[in-house]
């Protein structure tokens, strides 16, 4: 199929090289020259496994193509995805102006028919206004060309993506159109050929499965943290919890770890954005609302534990071990760490950072920050320093020597965003191990 794919992000850069990878015949489309030019020499404008190879490859097989012309674009194909952002606005709810802007380029330049794909994370009723627009230019230019507009929402887990494009547990399409389903099979055809995974519903519905997605899994993890709060008050361990509750199959071991809370790119945007739709048709999101509040909570929670094991962070140097917001990734949006740091700074403390793969984004974030210093190991950042803090799960930060590591902090203060350690392996070597609702074998605060 010849496909053309609007945004050259996280989710257009992923769908094209794994559309790409089975042989399509895909252009991926951009605004900005740069971004265009790098990834024509094969600069890859984000950190995930596997896809600099996928998108080398496949650029150099001549199936994967970048370009600035949008309307060969829009002609190449008969299939389009709009894969642009929607950062929130200032209400928390999503912003379609790229998207819709894409919809008009498309009016401008169709001269056939065409299946327009909303592939970016959008509220409900988008691909009404995105019909609506195509139609109005169509009219403006006074032509009658057919077209159909679906929604087919992504499910992938940064760090993963790859594995979730090609593999995923499900393909959502929102169509009525028999037509569109019989383009969309063949679309994921090479993808689909195990079972049927993809499921067929209306564009409505198929719009709201994804922000309910989101919210679920944050739901989870923000009640897992709400446990974990209550575990501190009452001496329980929540790693007990979390196995104990895990163990059935209604509740599943996925999303039930309690730390820092949640961040990235999806996660908050999309509960703010689904709260926010709520509202504008007369509904309060009482849950949605406080998974937000649970959420924010945790993050904050980091400097209050380091605080209360420290009694000030003024004139210290606290380690960081872990930037990003996950691990897999080089993404600090809504991250737990940019929350201490930045309280950690304007406490007048400093900071000695580390993350396997987020050190170019963090002295972009951090560009002109007095008080930070980025190191090359997690061994470099705790040397000489006050109190070392993991915000991330990074492998590498899993298995440690407590005996070495207490020799280097000033303090044997030691505050796990991730809960990663046994408690008693940090007590025998005298390290005070802040945890999240660890109980009465650490020191722990809510």
């Amino acid at each position: 199929m010849k496909i053309s794919i609007f945004g050259t992000g996280y989710v257009g850069l992923v769908a094209g090289a794994c559309l790409a990878d089975v042989g399509h015949d895909v252009i991926c489309v951009d605004v900005d020259p740069k971004r265009v030019d790098n990834l024509k020499a094969g600069i890859i404008p984000i950190y995930e496994p596997g896809l600099e190879a996928l998108v080398k490859n496949n650029a150099g097989l001549g199936r994967l193509n970048f370009s600035l012309d949008a309307e060969h674009a829009v002609q190449h194909a008969q299939v389009i995805f709009i894969a642009v952002g929607t950062p929130p606005d200032e209400d928390g709810s999503a912003d379609l102006k790229y998207v819709l802007k894409v919809a008009e380029t498309i009016g401008q330049y169709m001269n056939d028919y065409k299946v327009v794909i909303n592939k970016s994370t959008v509220p409900v009723g988008t691909a009404d206004k995105v019909k609506a627009r195509v139609a109005s230019v169509l009219a403006d230019r006074a032509e009658k060309i057919e077209f159909d507009v679906c929604s087919n929402p992504e499910f992938l887990k940064e760090g993963a993506a790859i594995e979730d494009f090609t593999r995923g547990a499900r393909i959502v399409v929102g169509t009525d159109s028999e037509r569109v389903q019989s383009l969309m099979r063949e679309c994921y055809a090479p993808y689909n050929r195990n079972h049927d995974k993809m499921i067929f519903m209306d564009v409505r519905s198929a719009e709201l499965t994804k922000y309910a997605a989101n919210a679920m899994l944050a739901t989870k993890i923000s009640f897992m943290n709400e446990i974990s709060n209550l575990a501190e008050k009452l001496g329980a361990d929540v790693e007990h919890v979390r196995i104990g509750i895990g163990s059935d199959p209604r509740i599943g071991y996925d999303f039930i770890y309690a730390g820092a809370g949640y961040g990235g790119s999806c996660f908050p945007k999309d509960v703010q954005a689904l709260a926010r739709t709520a509202e504008q048709v007369g509904y309060t999101p009482q849950l949605l609302h406080a998974v937000e509040g649970v959420n924010a909570f945790q993050k904050e929670s980091l400097f209050t534990k380091l605080v209360s094991a420290l009694g000030s962070v003024s004139g210290k140097t606290i380690a960081v071990w872990g930037l990003a917001f996950k691990p897999e990734t080089d993404d600090m949006r809504e991250a737990p760490s940019r929350v201490l740091i930045d309280a950690v700074l304007a406490a007048g403390g400093k900071v000695a950072a580390y993350d396997p793969k987020a050190m170019e984004e963090a002295q972009r974030i951090y560009a002109g920050s007095e008080g930070i210093t980025f190191v090359e190991s997690r061994n470099a950042a705790v040397d000489g320093a006050d109190a070392l803090v993991i915000c991330t799960e990074w492998k590498e930060f899993r298995t440690v020597d407590f005996e070495w590591l207490a020799t280097q902090l000033k303090s044997p203060v030691v505050v796990d965003g991730r809960n990663l350690f046994n408690p008693e392996y940090l007590k025998r070597v005298g390290l005070e191990y802040w945890a999240y609702g660890r109980g009465n074998s650490v020191n722990s605060v809510s």
